[in-house]
C-alpha cells in the first residue's frame, strides 16, 4: 500500500465512527428514503466504459483458461446463479482446498473503494489480479498471464477493438475484467419502487422494518447509500482468529475488522459474515441483537445489544427481503479460440 494512502486511512478509520455519531440527525422517513437513489456507475477516467470493453471483460471473466490448471474462472466463485458469490461458508481454492474467508459478491462493486474483506486492494483493477495470481486460488502467476492470453488467437482482435493500440499487459487484462464487473449491478427491487413513490410496492411490515433499520436497530450507521454500505471496516464481534484489516493496519479498532458488505440481494447471499458463521438472515439479526458474540477492546461502538422484540426482528427481515430485485438473465459468452 502506498505510504500516503496508509496515513490517510489511519486518519479516516480512527475518526470515522466518532464523526458518524456526531452528525446523526433526528429520524425522518422521507429524508432517509431519499438517501437510496440509484447513481450512475462510476467508471474511472483511465478505464472508461465501452461495449467492446464490457464484452471482452465478460469473456475473460468466464474463461477458466486464465487459471493455472485451466479449470477455474472468476465465475467459478462469483456465480451469477448465486448472486455472484458461491453460496459457501468459505471459498474453495486451487486443488479443492477450503480458504479462510467467504467469497464476497461482486454485485455493485463498481461503487466500492477498497476491495476484499480486508480492503487490501485499492481498485477493482487491482482486485482482479489478486485471486488470479494467488497460489491458493486461481494459481496463475502474472508472468504467465499474458502468454496464456496470447496463446488464444481469438483474444487479440478483441483487445484491439476494446483498447486500440494498447500493449497487452496483465494490467490491461485486469482493466477489461473490471469493466465487466462494474456492469454487474442489482436490478430494481420493490424497495426502489417504494422510494420512487409506489406505496404498495412493499408491505407495511417492511416499512416498519425500514424505520427500525434507521432507529432502534441502528443498521444505517454502517449500511447506508444506494449499495447499503459505508465501505468501512468494523469489528462487529465475530468469533475466530482472523484479524481482518488488522493485518494491514496497526490500529486497535482494525483488529478483527472486516469490510461492511452491501445489502442488495442479501437474502440470496447466505451464509453470512466473512467466514459464513451465520447461516440465515434470522441468525444475522440475532447476532446484532446480542451486540456481537465476542467483546474486544476494538469492538465498534455501534455494536451494542439492541433488545429487539420478536415482532421487530421479523419487520427488519421483511425490509431486507425488499432489497432483492428480479433475477437478471446472464448469458454465458462464447469463448474465443
Amino acid at each position: 500500500m502506498r505510504p500516503w494512502v496508509f496515513l490517510l486511512l489511519l486518519v479516516i478509520e480512527v475518526s470515522g465512527a466518532a464523526e458518524r455519531l456526531a452528525t446523526q440527525r433526528p429520524y425522518k422517513r422521507g429524508e432517509a428514503m431519499a438517501g437510496y437513489k440509484r447513481p450512475a456507475i462510476p467508471f474511472p477516467e483511465d478505464n472508461r466504459y465501452s461495449r467492446e470493453r464490457e464484452a471482452l471483460g465478460r469473456k475473460l471473466f468466464f474463461d477458466p483458461r486464465l487459471s493455472g490448471a485451466r479449470n477455474t474462472s472468476c465465475a467459478t466463485c462469483h456465480n451469477p446463479g448465486l448472486a455472484w458469490g458461491d453460496g459457501l461458508a468459505r471459498a474453495i481454492g486451487a486443488g479443492g482446498k477450503p480458504l479462510r474467508r467467504r467469497t464476497p459478491t461482486i454485485l455493485n462493486s463498481g461503487w466500492g473503494d477498497l476491495m476484499f474483506w480486508d480492503g487490501r486492494a485499492e481498485s477493482l483493477e487491482e482486485q482482479v489480479l489478486g485471486p488470479m495470481q494467488s497460489a491458493d486460488e486461481m494459481n496463475l502467476p502474472l508472468r504467465e498471464l499474458v502468454p496464456r492470453v496470447l496463446s488464444i488467437p481469438g483474444y487479440r482482435p478483441l483487445f484491439e477493438k476494446a483498447y486500440p493500440g494498447a500493449p497487452l499487459t496483465a494490467a490491461l487484462v485486469a482493466k477489461a475484467i473490471a469493466t465487466f464487473e462494474r456492469t454487474v449491478v442489482s436490478e430494481d427491487a420493490p424497495f426502489d419502487r417504494w422510494i420512487g413513490g409506489d406505496q404498495a410496492a412493499i408491505p407495511e411490515a417492511a416499512k416498519r422494518g425500514f424505520d427500525l433499520f434507521h432507529t432502534k436497530a441502528g443498521c444505517s450507521k454502517c449500511h447506508l447509500g444506494w449499495t447499503f454500505t459505508d465501505e468501512g471496516f468494523h469489528d462487529i464481534g465475530t468469533t475466530g482468529p482472523d484479524r481482518g484489516r488488522g493485518m494491514l493496519l496497526p490500529l486497535e479498532a482494525m483488529q478483527h475488522a472486516f469490510k461492511t458488505p452491501g445489502l442488495r440481494e442479501i437474502d440470496l447471499r447466505g451464509p453470512y459474515m466473512h467466514d459464513g458463521a451465520e447461516t440465515t438472515l434470522e441468525d444475522v439479526v440475532e447476532f446484532y441483537d446480542l451486540g456481537g458474540r465476542v467483546k474486544r477492546p476494538g469492538l465498534s461502538p455501534e455494536i451494542v445489544p439492541l433488545r429487539l422484540t420478536a415482532a421487530e426482528k421479523q419487520d427488519l427481515i421483511a425490509f431486507l427481503h425488499t432489497l432483492t430485485g428480479p433475477t437478471r438473465l446472464v448469458e454465458y459468452p462464447v469463448l474465443p479460440h
